[in-house]
């Protein structure tokens, strides 16, 4: 028997492969601070959970296949108030999760061998979810000596071939905590528009830019309304990731039409989840602000840890709630490893994602991790001091 070629060259997720060995760690008495997966620790707010508490029906029924109606509405009805971005609730289409948005729109978008262009270091999971959909994904390498910001355009564009279908990013970015400017949009819209391509835009981390910085969403340029497909999730925003609540926004009829038929042959995202959804975007100004503010709070404290390691370096985030840092090792997976077998203090020690799983040119992000501040502040500086003393310590082995 034979595996698919499809299941055979689908990559590991970087954040979640050395589960294992932390795991092993863990059974050994050792406490881990996972800084590796977006996983927040802040309480998914109370309202999301009473609504869904509340489902009072004795029987949980199939829903409609784009999503409920009144979720699809309180969604338009967030993007206009808080955005000032007009779209009717039948541009919007909910899916299981934000994986499952970005999965459908690459279907919808490219035929097997297509190639879909991205900005590297990405979300890891695009790859897997490109080879799912039997896309390939062209890199354009960022830098983190600018903060991975874009380059210009013509370094964009020389990546286009006859085969290219669309441009996907991700803003404010996970993993490098960037946020494109209006002028890089722009870049973006105008090379969508020349080659006649579509823009998948990942806008998961919306709410979160620090320091007076402002979002700029791909539905805002209405020049390219018919190309542009914004993608969402509750998970960050609601701390709900469990909840598996995504969403596609498209003014596009015939691609939301597309995305329907794939949507009817999963039947439909999770009912009870969606209600909770509803509450918490009808709540939203009530627990935003100070989310918010907690991980702006957490970005100061691991960016001035890392100013302090001799090598590190990195640009202040500005959104999101992760780093791409490089430090002073050959080989960054190497050394997580370490220190999750073979280095603690007082019987802690930190676990942070290998960030070479975040490109798709080989060789690429060795001596670079990614760190998610979805902890505390105490534990969060705690993390950071180990990391510190295991960086110094793994020093004098790498000679």
């Amino acid at each position: 028997m034979k595996i698919s070629k499809r299941g055979t060259f689908i990559a590991a997720s970087p954040i979640r492969r050395l589960i294992p060995i932390a795991n092993a760690a863990e059974e050994r008495g050792i406490k881990v601070y996972h800084l590796n997966i977006g996983q927040p620790d802040i309480p998914t707010p109370i309202p999301i959970f009473n609504a869904i508490k509340q489902f009072d029906k004795k029987v949980l029924p199939y829903g409609p296949s784009e999503g409920l109606k009144e979720l699809r509405i309180a969604i338009a009805e967030y993007l206009k108030e808080d955005y000032l971005i007009e779209v009717s609730p039948n541009d919007v289409f909910i899916t299981t999760g934000g994986s499952e948005a970005i999965i459908f729109a690459m279907e919808a978008i490219a035929d097997p061998e297509d190639e879909i262009i991205v900005f590297e270091p990405f979300y890891t999971n695009y790859n897997g979810f490109a080879s799912m959909a039997s896309v390939k994904l062209v890199p354009v390498t960022l830098s983190v000596k600018n903060g991975f910001h874009l380059p210009p355009k013509k370094d964009i564009t020389k990546m286009i071939t006859k085969k290219t279908k669309g441009i996907l990013i991700c803003t404010p970015n996970n993993p490098t905590g960037t946020i494109y400017t209006e002028e890089e949009m722009r870049t973006i819209v105008d090379i969508s528009l020349e080659y006649d391509l579509w823009v998948l835009s990942d806008e998961v981390y919306r709410e979160f830019t620090f320091d007076g910085r402002k979002h700029t969403s791909i539905l805002e340029f209405t020049e390219i309304s018919e190309r542009a497909v914004m993608l969402d999730s509750i998970s960050k925003r609601f701390s709900a990731c469990g909840a598996r609540i995504g969403y596609i926004v498209t003014r596009n009829r015939e691609l939301w039409n597309t995305i329907l038929k794939f949507g009817q042959a999963r039947l439909c995202p999770p009912t009870v989840e969606q209600l909770g959804a509803i509450a918490g975007f009808k709540n939203r100004k009530k627990f935003m602000p100070s989310m918010i503010k907690e991980y702006q709070e957490r970005r100061d404290i691991v960016f001035d840890y890392i100013q302090k390691i001799e090598g590190a370096f990195t640009l202040k985030p500005e959104g999101a709630f992760y780093t791409v840092v490089k430090l002073p090792v050959k080989n960054s997976e190497n050394f997580i490893k370490w220190m999750l077998t073979d280095f603690n203090v007082d019987k802690k020690t930190t676990m942070l994602s290998p960030a070479n799983g975040f490109y798709a040119t080989s060789g690429k992000g060795e001596d670079e991790v990614r760190i998610a501040f979805v902890l505390n502040g105490g534990a969060l500086e705690d993390a950071m001091r180990i990391l510190q003393a295991g960086l110094k310590e793994y020093a004098k082995i790498e000679g």
